[in-house]
């Protein structure tokens, strides 16, 4: 079955808009887990726009379930995660001006240098997972340099599938099917929502993780935070 892990940055963010702490990032970690998801995400940058630093190390004993810390391992995200010891460490390219991230690695001009990061993450006991493209080469690659999972940027699906879901899923099938031939577990997450998660889950069933934020935040703004989470976790366990 695909778990669902909830990205809590927006609730970091709209904290860090007033100050203060309301909302209660811990307190809104703790709830969701409570209302069923199987996974907490947090992506801290280097900006302190959302998560900080010091969430990730209050966070790491309230998550019961898998806590997967995402960003790019700059020395200070290296060293944060090596001391807080999450369940999965996932590496993304991001840029410090991103909005948000915004593509995948390519791993085969970065391979020594992914290599040295998952090692020192696997001295840890933490799972790595590489962000990549929907790009079936990567996952070789990926393999070749010591990751454990990749996570499928899901944008272009997102944006595809409102007009053509078959072109959509498309090429993700064809880099799932190469991640599990490689002999990598497969995570995805960006863009997914209620309108397009069960049709992804369905046509790639093996899929073991996807993170989810942005949309389920949003969502929660009309249904409540509970009700949110329960009808992701419908959709996340379709099959």
């Amino acid at each position: 079955m695909t778990r669902l892990s909830v990205n809590i940055n927006k609730i970091a963010t709209l904290r860090n808009a007033r100050g203060g702490n309301v909302p209660d990032v811990l307190k809104a970690a703790v709830d969701i887990q409570a209302f069923g998801a199987e996974g907490i995400t947090v992506h801290p940058r280097p900006d302190g726009r959302h998560i900080l630093y010091s969430d990730v190390r209050a966070l790491r004993p309230l998550v019961s379930t898998e806590f997967n810390i995402e960003g790019n391992p700059e020395h200070s995200f290296i060293d944060l995660v090596c001391e807080v010891v999450p369940d999965q460490v996932t590496l993304v390219p991001d840029a410090y001006d991103a909005i948000t991230s915004n593509a995948g690695w390519d791993i085969p001009a970065h391979a020594g240098f992914l290599e040295a990061v998952c090692k020192r993450f696997h001295e840890k006991g933490i799972r790595v997972s590489i962000f990549i493209d929907p790009v079936p080469e990567m996952c070789a690659a990926a393999k070749a340099v010591g990751a454990d999972r990749v996570e499928m940027y899901t944008a272009a699906y997102a944006a595809i599938f409102p007009t053509d879901p078959a072109k959509a899923i498309e090429p993700y099938l064809r880099t799932a099917l190469a991640a599990r031939q490689a002999g990598l577990g497969l995570n995805a997450g960006h863009d997914l929502n209620l309108d397009n998660l069960a049709y992804f889950i369905r046509n790639i069933p093996w899929t073991d993780e996807v993170s989810i934020g942005h949309a389920l935040i949003s969502d929660a703004l009309y249904s409540g935070l509970e009700s949110t989470v329960k009808d992701y976790l419908k959709a996340t366990h379709i099959l």
